[in-house]
């Protein structure tokens, strides 16, 4: 069974209105709160989200999302986003685990870091505090993943997070001509918040 699914049958096993309550509407909803690191019991206690679930007429996604996380735990099942929350759920209730593993990875090396979500930040944050050797890769003016939870303000802190660290920027274009790049950064000089940098070509 996939997720979608699943959730088609537990809308119809509630007798609600699967028109109104659409399995891929529920299932974003789901996706975005375990990459926020909302279980569902929190999910039905948050009053921000009870409130926009009530405002959209759902006020019961809350409860399918308990219900999907049991059938799931039932089954032995776990979606895509269960991999990194149930890892967090791992690293933060079992301290055994949490040890082993950053014992195990002394450097740890993330692309496209300006994708990450909550989740896959504090997984990144306990993995790598025992040595912290950490690098990211990453362009703060190409996040395009926020509508999967992707977050960049976890490049634009990353100095923040983590002390002695060195920023190496690649600034060389070697795909477009200087006048498209003096377009590109005069748009992007326009974020308010961004870590500076000028792209520049030999072109």
């Amino acid at each position: 069974e996939n997720a979608k699914g699943v959730i088609r049958d537990l809308v119809k096993e509630m007798n609600l209105d699967d028109k109104h309550y659409k399995a891929a509407f529920i299932y974003k909803r789901i996706s975005a709160a375990k990459n926020s690191l909302i279980d569902p019991a929190i999910y039905k206690q948050d009053t921000t989200i009870q409130q926009e679930d009530a405002r959209g007429n759902r006020p019961l996604i809350g409860t399918i999302y308990e219900a999907y996380a049991k059938r799931c735990f039932k089954n032995g099942a776990m979606d895509f986003d269960d991999l990194l929350f149930k890892m967090y759920v791992l690293l933060t209730h079992i301290p055994e685990s949490l040890a082993k593993y950053q014992g195990r990875f002394q450097y740890i090396l993330i692309d496209e870091y300006q994708d990450t979500n909550l989740s896959q930040y504090a997984i990144i944050k306990m993995l790598g505090a025992r040595h912290e050797n950490i690098c990211v890769v990453g362009d703060d003016a190409q996040s395009i993943y926020s509508f999967r939870g992707a977050t960049v303000q976890n490049i634009l802190q990353f100095q923040d997070d983590y002390e002695d660290v060195k920023i190496v920027k690649l600034e060389q274009n070697y795909r477009s001509t200087q006048t498209i790049l003096n377009v590109a950064n005069n748009v992007i000089g326009n974020n308010k918040n961004q870590i500076p940098k000028e792209l520049w070509t030999s072109n």
